[in-house]
């Protein structure tokens, strides 16, 4: 049997009876750095062999897993934090686990995303999860673009050295909409601000993150989905007759939008057109 086994996002009391039991019955651990579980395990005295399972070794370590299983062998697998197969190589090995007819479930328990829903005050009703976005800014504006419309609240994993280009990132793509930064969450220094994209970067700029984050982001708004498409169209018209500059000031008073907004997405525009062509 496989046990998909969720731990502490940061408080160690954060951990289940039923995970502990399994922990304490099972032949291995699979993890995903042998350090950071060694923590959890040797505060709960729980001593078992420990196999590191990441997204550098997977496909090597899965195998090996694969074969204790079927030799009758009982598996956990955890991550640093929260519950496993969130962005992690897990999946595959309950994908093998399905295709080889092998037993496991799950034992649920903390998990960062839903963790900063909560606590975001935006929307949970509905909800999209990207994980990390490309560290490169060029990637990671391409996938601001691709959900721009993306109506449900949306929610990113990301490091303290590279959260004030993100929120600048998402504030030209996206608009400047309402955010949440959940850092630190169920620890000692938990900290969650609320407020504009603008305002968040601002804020971060002179005062520098550390620890873990979750960056929850309002979807867009039917007003903000017609205001685009209004924009685009206005664009279109005035690029297809003016050059660049003219186009930004012709649409900017127009339709109120800064210049700022419209040079950048008068941008987004032409390299959608290259790519296209």
């Amino acid at each position: 049997m496989l046990y998909i086994v969720a731990t502490p996002i940061g408080n160690l009391k954060d951990i289940t009876l039923r995970a502990i039991e399994v922990l304490k019955g099972v032949d291995l651990i699979a993890c995903e750095d042998k350090r950071v579980s060694s923590k959890l395990l040797n505060h709960y005295k729980i001593s078992k062999p420990l196999f590191s399972y990441h997204d550098h070794n997977a496909d090597q370590v899965r195998y090996q897993l694969l074969k204790s299983l079927e030799e009758g062998k009982k598996i956990a697998y955890i991550t640093d934090g929260g519950m496993p197969l969130i962005s992690d190589p897990g999946y595959k090995l309950v994908r093998d686990c399905q295709d080889n007819g092998l037993p496991y479930t799950v034992i649920p328990g903390p998990s960062a995303p839903l963790a900063a829903l909560t606590l975001s005050g935006l929307s949970p009703q509905t909800f999209t999860f990207y994980g990390f976005l490309p560290s490169k800014q060029a990637g990671r504006k391409k996938d601001f673009e691709e959900i721009k419309q993306c109506t449900t609240t949306l929610i990113f994993f990301e490091s303290p050295k590279r959260l004030v280009r993100f929120l600048k990132d998402a504030e030209e793509v996206l608009g400047d909409r309402l955010a949440s930064v959940c850092r630190e969450m169920t620890k000692v220094y938990e900290n969650i601000q609320k407020n504009t994209l603008s305002n968040l970067r601002s804020y971060y700029e002179s005062h520098p993150p550390k620890g873990e984050i979750v960056v929850i982001i309002e979807g867009a708004s039917q007003d903000n989905l017609s205001s685009e498409k209004e924009l685009e169209t206005q664009l279109k018209k005035a690029l297809s007759t003016c050059r660049l500059k003219e186009a930004v000031e012709l649409v900017s008073k127009a339709t109120g939008h800064p210049k700022r907004k419209v040079y950048q997405y008068a941008l987004s525009l032409k390299s959608k057109e290259k790519g296209l062509s």
